[in-house]
């Protein structure tokens, strides 16, 4: 087997359990597949197993490129390339299935990107995503918990999120140290409605930037100390930022639109 590299956050799952568990999470067969960060191809097997339509696969590490080339002929399309500069929107024309055991030092970059480009049609019907046990605590935080923080509320604007399962060290080679969760995303059929989602990004990072300290602050900054907004949401900036749920961001990012 290929040694992993450190610098890539490269660990190859290989517990056949956990393979199996992946992909019986959702329907493969006849379907687009977008596998990222595949190392060694293990899971690549197990979708290939399923019969998809069309499965093409994003590997940024050129050698494991060619032992994916040597290992899978033309089964698979391969795209060598950075997932952070792709945009997955042009590989197929219909919706994408997408499975991902993520580099663990940019999973939360890769998945804010997604999410920010999201338009009003998905290009994906359900994202499968590995992330360290403690990344994805925070993605499926709910308000007023100590988990609870931007990747949750930019995560679940216009994602249902379900967990699937922990995974242990000894299911990777190499062994990370951290547990491991998977978790499992599919649209929302109603959201509301933001204009450009980088702003909701840039006002879930000013609240957060002092989480400890109460709102008013972060608050005047967006609104010039306006206290109209806060009047029409109902918001005390006695609170923290843990303290205000999913829906008053939307709306304090709609607000601030507005303006």
């Amino acid at each position: 087997m290929k040694k992993a590299k450190k610098s890539l956050g490269q660990n190859f799952l290989i517990d056949e359990n956990i393979l199996n568990i992946i992909t019986n999470v959702t329907q493969i067969q006849d379907k687009s597949i977008l596998e990222v960060g595949p190392g060694t191809g293990n899971l690549t097997s197990f979708i290939l197993k399923k019969k998809p339509k069309e499965f093409c696969v994003i590997e940024k590490d050129r050698d494991l490129v060619n032992e994916l080339k040597k290992k899978f002929d033309n089964q698979i399309k391969i795209i060598n390339d950075d997932i952070l500069k792709i945009d997955e929107t042009n590989i197929f024309s219909n919706k994408v299935t997408v499975f991902g055991n993520l580099p663990y030092n940019i999973s939360t970059e890769i998945l804010i990107k997604w999410i920010i480009n999201l338009k009003n049609n998905f290009w994906f019907d359900s994202l499968i995503l590995m992330f360290q046990k403690e990344v994805a605590s925070r993605i499926i935080a709910d308000f007023d918990t100590s988990d609870y923080g931007r990747i949750s509320i930019l995560a679940n604007w216009k994602l249902n999120i379900k967990k699937i399962c922990d995974v242990k060290p000894n299911c990777f080679l190499p062994k990370p140290k951290i547990d491991s969760t998977l978790l499992f995303f599919s649209p929302k059929k109603n959201f509301l409605e933001i204009k450009n989602p980088k702003n909701l990004e840039m006002i879930t990072r000013i609240f957060f930037n002092h989480r400890r300290k109460m709102i008013k602050k972060p608050y005047n900054k967006l609104f010039s100390g306006n206290l109209k907004v806060r009047d029409k949401l109902k918001i005390d900036l006695n609170l923290r930022p843990q303290n205000l749920n999913f829906n008053t961001y939307y709306n304090l990012t709609r607000e601030y639109e507005n303006l």
